[in-house]
């Protein structure tokens, strides 16, 4: 059975780098994608976790047969439903689609667990009820049958071979790829290897390189939970060597993975779909991604600093780690490969034959060194690993697919986001409020593309209302349904780095919203001050795709103010500058953090002179008195 995975693993792989330049028509290219992956993740995951798979038992066989069966089937008719039917269903079509349903449903439940099919279920029940008189007149919709349903979901693109899927297949499954390739040349240790060198010695030094590693190896890999698992084995032991308990360590290290979806020029491969979805140039969007990305690290950074110095937490010893010269020496042409794919991309050359030419670039520079050289078993090794790796997104976008389609059927999303707004009744501030509840709700349990998708499909519209710019929108949303990974009940990457660090799952989670708080807040700042983002759309209609750059002074006068918020912010969360602050201090000092977000010269005044005083009087106070270093107490303190 391994053998079998294997060569169809390595067989998927290079049949995804063959129809990137070889196309199939866009239905079959999808519904290919999609099934051969349902197919594997049922030879790969058991259906109960206790079960272990050590072989894959009768049951498993006949749902891969039926995986391929239902992806056969739509390439033997497909002539017949585009030229004939005009993707009109028939009855073996709807027998076929509620056969694949149930198949995504199962994958989807075995892979990301119960949360994400019950979700899609709830939206796949509205349109069998949606005209029934006793729900609220505003989702009341025309009756709908069985072919409606179905149809919409399996014989057109609009369903479950949806832009979701789409994007898996063109990008999200390609940078997957991408990862595997650089992390089996080394890339990832060469990144650890390189944040040690950095910070390791550092006060609170191994957190700081979780958090640096994380971020680059985040951005790449495009899976929040799969960089959890992968930088996390490595980097929560070192954090707990020196000190940090289990429940802290775990959440830097999801804090820091999930920053990695928002962290250019890569993002996950989010910068590309959103680029795609708004027609807004790549370039803009990760020009605009750099400066919150940039608040969002520096607010992990300040508070496991100040934790460290709360708790006298030294970094490891400069002998133990590894020397930055030597490092840089050995590893620097693990870089080019990233810089080819930015030089690409900014070049305008497609984002998947960027992709696919990173990904040779990768192998031809791993030969460089010997430490490094690619040979054909890492290769085929690589192959297998970005297919397994990718396997729980595809199962991700299948159900979104499921919800995007009952959206586009049932006007569900028109319905969403005129909910949002008359509920913000007509205060921008509460519109941004229900906006970023609704995004963390329909980003729950998914992966970062996934969740931005359906983001950006059913919540984003709302903001149009107020005339908010289109990428600004986006961003928004984005933001949150990220976020969702992190923010209990269903922090999915919290938990992944609870089971590494042996902590308390709720309690890792809270502690990765506190870390994550300036990814709370930022999002808002640059809807009332866009400088942040680099663009003036002063005077501009909302659907724009082209920004002017905003004006210096108004970028460095943003940039500065929240820089100076989220260092205070993190020293009221943590109690610490360089002693200890008073519960009253540090209301104070949060409070006044939260004067700088207002972009208005008065609060400005007010609230730097605040931070700098309390900053001024704590050194003062550290040199007189030299605080002694306080036990750190599991969970919230």
């Amino acid at each position: 059975m391994v053998c079998f995975f294997s060569i169809l693993a390595i067989g998927y792989a290079l049949v995804h780098l063959y129809i990137t330049f070889n196309p199939m028509p866009t239905l079959l290219q999808r519904n290919f994608h999609l099934m051969v992956g349902l197919a594997m993740v049922f030879l790969l995951y058991p259906a109960f976790k206790k079960q272990g798979r050590t072989q894959v038992p009768w049951y498993d066989w006949i749902l891969f047969g039926l995986s391929t069966t239902s992806c056969i089937y739509l390439f033997v008719v497909y002539q017949d439903i585009v030229t004939v039917r005009g993707g009109i269903a028939n009855t073996m079509d709807i027998m076929m689609a509620i056969l694949t349903v149930i198949l995504v449903f199962e994958a989807a439940r075995r892979v990301t667990g119960w949360i994400l099919p019950v979700l899609a279920l709830l939206f796949l029940a509205y349109p069998f009820f949606s005209h029934q008189d006793w729900l609220p007149r505003m989702l009341l919709t025309r009756p709908f049958d069985l072919a409606d349903i179905f149809g919409q979901l399996y014989t057109k693109t609009e369903g479950l071979f949806s832009t979701a899927i789409g994007a898996s297949v063109q990008f999200i499954f390609l940078f997957i790829l991408f990862g595997a390739f650089l992390a089996k040349s080394g890339m990832g240790k060469f990144f650890n290897d390189l944040a040690l060198a950095l910070a390791g010695h550092k006060q609170g030094g191994p957190a700081k390189v979780a958090v640096i590693s994380s971020a680059f190896m985040g951005s790449v890999n495009g899976s929040a939970v799969g960089n959890v698992v992968s930088t996390g084995a490595f980097t929560i032991p070192l954090m707990k060597r020196i000190g940090y308990d289990k429940n802290f360590s775990g959440a830097v290290e999801a804090s820091s993975s999930i920053g990695g979806q928002i962290l250019p020029p890569i993002m996950g491969a989010s910068a590309f779909i959103m680029a795609e979805t708004t027609g807004i140039s790549y370039g803009t969007i990760a020009l605009s991604a750099i400066i919150p990305a940039f608040l969002f690290f520096l607010s992990s950074i300040m508070q496991v600093h100040y934790r460290a110095g709360r708790a006298n937490l030294r970094g490891l010893p400069k002998a133990d780690l590894p020397q930055l010269k030597k490092v840089l020496k050995e590893g620097w042409h693990l870089t080019i490969p990233l810089v080819s794919l930015i030089v690409m991309l900014f070049s305008n050359v497609p984002v998947s034959y960027a992709a696919f030419y990173t990904i040779i670039i990768t192998v031809i520079v791993s030969w460089f060194r010997k430490h490094t050289r690619m040979n054909v078993k890492d290769i085929l090794q690589a192959l297998e690993t970005g297919t397994r790796q990718a396997l729980s997104t595809i199962v991700a976008c299948g159900v979104v697919g499921i919800v995007i389609g009952v959206v586009n059927l049932t006007g569900f999303g028109a319905t969403l986001s005129s909910a949002i707004t008359s509920l913000g009744a007509g205060s921008l501030m509460l519109t941004l409020i229900l906006t970023m509840f609704a995004s963390i709700v329909l980003g729950m349990g998914l992966p970062s593309i996934p969740a931005y998708i359906i983001t950006a499909t059913m919540a984003a519209p709302a903001l149009a209302e107020f005339g908010i710019p289109v990428l600004i929108a986006h961003l928004f949303v984005f933001y949150f349904g990220i976020f969702a990974n992190i923010t209990p009940p269903v922090a999915l990457a919290s938990f992944a780095a609870s089971g590494l660090a042996g902590g308390d799952p709720m309690k890792t989670g809270f502690i990765s919203l506190r870390l994550s708080i300036a990814g709370f807040i930022v999002p808002f700042i640059f809807v009332y001050a866009p400088a942040m983002l680099l663009i003036n759309p002063d005077g501009l209609p909302a659907n724009t795709t082209d920004f002017p750059f905003a004006a210096i002074s108004d970028i460095m006068m943003v940039a500065v103010s929240s820089t100076i918020a989220v260092i205070a912010i993190s020293a009221a969360v943590e109690g610490y500058i360089k002693t200890h602050l008073s519960i009253m201090t540090r209301m104070i000092l949060g409070m006044s953090s939260l004067l700088l977000i207002v972009p208005e010269l008065i609060t400005d005044i007010i609230g730097y002179t605040i931070i700098i005083l309390i900053f001024i009087l704590n050194y003062i106070k550290s040199n007189k008195e030299p605080s002694a270093a306080l036990p750190l107490k599991e969970g919230l303190d």
